[in-house]
C-alpha cells in the first residue's frame, strides 16, 4: 500500500453498529450486538419496565467529517419494543477541500427493520449541518403490516445563532418507509449550490430547520376513526402553541407524516414531543414520558 493510499485510509473513519432485539418471557432484550469503529451503546435501560428497552446510541467523535461513513442497523424481532435515541446532537462538519486526500463525502445510513407485532421508536436528537458540509443522512424503515413505528429526524442548516449560515455545501436527507416490502413513503431533500431550494417558496422558503415525524400503525391497531380523531387532537395542540404556520400533518395510508419548517431546533423538538405524547398512548399503549437523557 502506497503512502498516499495510507493517508487516505487514515483520513477516513468507517463505523458500523448492528443491533438485534428479541422478546421472551423476560421482556425485550438486546440479543445481538455487532460493532466496528466508534459507534456503540452502553447497555439496554428499562425505565418503563422490561417490555421496552431504551437504547442510547453513542458516537464518541460527536461528528462526521469527510470520508466518514456510519452505518446503523436496528432489527426489532417479533413482539419486541425499543426506544432508540442519542445523548446529543449529530454533526456534519465542514468538508475538506483538499481532494487529494480522499472523498469529501460524509455519510450516515440507518436501517430499521420490524417483524410482526414489533414496536420501534427512533428519536435521534437534531442533526447540525455546518457550512460547506457534504453530507448524506439516510433513514430506511422496513415494517411488517402489524408492527408499529414512530420516528423523527430534525435537521439544522448552519449555526445561525453563531452567525454561521449554511451558504455553501451539499446535504441530502433521504427517508424511505416500506410496509411488507412495498414502498409507501419516499422523501428526499437535496440542498446544493445548483438549486435554490433553501430560498424558494416551494422549498425551505428561507427557513434553516426542517423536521419530519413519522407514525405508523395498521388499521387493525388504530382504526380510521381513531386516526381521524387523533389528527384533530394533534392539530389542536399545534394551534395551542401558535404553530399552525410551522407544522403540517398528512395521513398517507395509515402513515402520519408531521412536518416542521422553521428556524429553531428546540422549538421543533418541543413540538414533536408534544405530538408524541398524543400519538404514543394510542399507538404504543404507553404514556409519553421523556427519556431522562433528554434532560442532561
Amino acid at each position: 500500500m502506497t503512502e498516499a493510499v495510507l493517508d487516505i485510509v487514515k483520513s477516513r473513519w468507517l463505523a458500523s453498529l448492528a443491533l438485534q432485539l428479541g422478546h421472551s418471557a423476560y421482556g425485550t432484550q438486546l440479543t445481538k450486538t455487532k460493532r466496528c469503529g466508534p459507534l456503540t451503546i452502553q447497555k439496554a435501560f428499562y425505565p418503563e419496565g422490561r417490555d421496552c428497552a431504551h437504547l442510547y446510541l453513542l458516537h464518541p467523535p460527536a461528528g462526521i467529517v469527510s470520508g466518514d461513513e456510519l452505518r446503523i442497523s436496528i432489527d426489532v424481532q417479533q413482539n419486541a419494543h425499543t426506544l432508540v435515541t442519542t445523548p446529543g446532537a449529530n454533526r456534519f462538519y465542514r468538508a475538506r477541500t483538499d481532494l487529494s486526500i480522499g472523498d469529501p463525502k460524509q455519510t450516515q445510513i440507518t436501517d430499521i427493520s420490524l417483524e410482526a407485532d414489533a414496536k420501534c421508536e427512533h428519536f435521534p436528537l437534531e442533526t447540525l449541518v455546518y457550512n460547506q458540509a457534504n453530507g448524506l443522512n439516510n433513514v430506511e424503515v422496513r415494517l411488517h403490516a402489524s408492527s408499529v413505528y414512530c420516528g423523527w429526524d430534525m435537521t439544522c442548516l448552519g449555526l445561525p445563532s453563531s452567525n454561521e449560515n449554511f451558504t455553501g455545501g451539499r446535504f441530502t436527507q433521504l427517508n424511505t418507509l416500506y410496509r411488507d416490502d412495498i414502498l409507501i413513503y419516499h422523501d428526499k431533500v437535496l440542498i446544493e449550490p445548483e438549486s435554490n431550494i433553501q430560498h424558494h417558496a416551494a422549498g425551505l422558503a428561507g427557513n434553516t430547520v426542517f423536521g419530519t415525524f413519522l407514525a405508523y400503525a395498521s388499521s387493525d391497531q388504530v382504526s380510521n376513526e381513531q386516526r381521524a380523531q387523533l389528527i384533530a387532537q394533534l392539530r389542536a395542540v399545534i394551534e395551542e402553541h401558535n404553530a399552525s404556520s410551522l407544522v403540517s400533518i398528512t395521513d398517507i395510508r395509515q402513515l402520519l407524516v408531521m412536518r416542521y419548517l422553521g428556524h429553531q431546533a428546540h422549538q421543533c423538538k418541543h413540538l414533536f414531543i408534544e405530538l408524541w405524547k398524543l400519538v404514543r398512548p394510542l399507538y404504543i399503549e404507553k404514556q409519553g414520558v421523556q427519556p431522562r437523557i433528554w434532560f442532561t
